[in-house]
């Protein structure tokens, strides 16, 4: 877990968290972090596994959401940014569908980042990002 100045919007210090945390873990090269922000206030940071076999990889995003299921936390917020290399800006990846599918978990509010082409922080719900999502047909029942 980590911290950041209260003053800035929980959507910035999410994406200055995961930035900073690549600059230290991935001083050069590329690099990718992923940050969560939970209904109790914690801010968790993970990182994708370094594997040996490709079929293993996990996302980026998993660790978090694995350790706000630990702390039994309610997600609201997620973001996972990468680099190309240490002269490169950062680009926010927004959730791939498993991992709209662990977020969902948590409920259509939830808001993911997702990538803008002019480099605007932009965060969506959870709804916004798949408004068909599958379990609408499961509701009332």
């Amino acid at each position: 877990m980590t911290t950041q100045p209260d003053h800035l919007p929980i959507e910035q210090k999410l994406y200055d968290a995961a930035a900073n945390f690549v600059k230290h873990r991935y001083p050069q090269g590329w690099g990718g972090a992923a940050a969560v922000y939970t209904e109790a206030g914690s801010l968790l940071i993970s990182v994708a596994p370094e594997v040996i076999n490709d079929a293993t990889h996990l996302c980026m995003e998993t660790g978090a959401y694995l350790e706000a299921h630990k702390l039994n936390e309610r997600v609201t917020h997620s973001i996972c940014v990468a680099r190309d290399d240490e002269n490169s800006e950062f680009k926010v990846l927004a959730p791939c569908g498993v991992c709209q599918e662990r977020l969902f978990f948590w409920g259509e509010d939830v808001k993911a980042a997702v990538y803008d082409p002019e480099g605007k922080l932009i965060y969506k719900r959870l709804d916004e990002i798949q408004p068909y999502h599958w379990s609408k047909a499961y509701r009332g029942k």
